[in-house]
């Protein structure tokens, strides 16, 4: 109980220190700390993240670095693509929801160790530092991809929100965090929706595992404005780095190969066509990013 406080405070810490990231460390604590299995570990890493990501972002508002009306509208579909990736889980396999948590580790990780700031928008803000107009077909399309990880993986995903919102909106670093906390609540509280029904909860671990985080949330508020997040950030990126890695190797063994065959057995038909338009994908970002750069 002792390791799992301690792996608390340091969580809640980044959450409320860079609005995103210290959440990706749970599951991982929870399944090779504390014995949880994969889907039990997501359901109580969104309780755990609900619930300090609130707290932390109430202590932003009072800063007023929350910008209510974009969090709002992104956790619009967010709160859709969170629920339709909780109610998914139930039907993947606990091997294969750890692999995903592992690629979605090492994606986290890029954008932390990526030192490159992210590209201003040009959209006005207000004396508040808020957008007085929003680009609302962009918003609810990274709001929906970032709820579906938030709900199949249990995450918060500031990682993706704190850039996005930079990028999208312009909002400074500080709004950034503050109003990225405010989507991880909703998101996450619409992924455990998700998960309701099919999952028993250990309430003693959530209790103390949520205290602990809260905690160590407040003082990352406290802290947000006195450290360089920048260095942090690219620090916990490396660690980050290595637990996906240790992840992958501890995981990636002959049963999991045995589960992902026969999952390709069973949906041959779907999974190649999955595969299909991924390709497709890849292949028009690719076509995008040269004529970008041959213009």
């Amino acid at each position: 109980m002792l390791v799992a406080a301690l792996f608390a405070i340091v969580i809640g810490l980044l959450l409320g220190l860079l609005g995103g990231g210290g959440s990706i460390l749970t599951v991982p604590v929870l399944v090779y700390a504390l014995g949880f299995d994969a889907k039990n570990a997501i359901v109580t890493s969104l309780i755990i993240v609900t619930m300090t990501s609130a707290i932390a972002m109430l202590s932003h508002a009072r800063k007023g670095c929350v910008c209510w009306k974009t969090g709002l509208v992104f956790s619009i579909t967010g709160m859709i693509g969170a629920y339709a990736g909780g109610r998914t889980s139930a039907f993947i396999p606990n091997e294969i929801l750890l692999l995903l948590f592992a690629i979605v580790m090492l994606v986290a990780s890029f954008y932390m160790l990526n030192s490159k700031p992210p590209i201003r928008s040009k959209i006005q803000l207000d004396e508040g530092m808020c957008p007085e107009s929003l680009p609302l077909l962009a918003i609810f399309f990274d709001g929906f991809v970032v709820g579906v990880i938030t709900g199949l993986v249990g995450v918060g995903g500031g990682f993706l929100l704190v850039p996005a919102l930079s990028f999208l909106v312009g909002l400074p670093i500080h709004s950034a965090i503050g109003t990225s906390l405010l989507i991880i609540t909703l998101q996450s509280s619409a992924g455990l929706l998700g998960h309701l029904g099919h999952i028993d909860i250990d309430m003693k671990i959530v209790t103390v595992f949520t205290v602990f985080a809260i905690l160590g949330s407040l003082l990352g508020s406290y802290l947000t404005h006195r450290l360089h997040p920048k260095r942090l950030k690219q620090g916990f990126g490396v660690f980050v780095l290595m637990i996906a890695c240790y992840m992958i190797f501890k995981d990636l063994n002959q049963e999991m190969i045995e589960t992902i065959r026969a999952l390709y057995e069973a949906h041959r038909e779907f999974v190649l066509g999955a595969l299909t338009m991924i390709v497709v994908y890849i292949f028009y970002r690719l076509r995008v990013w040269i004529h970008a750069r041959s213009l």
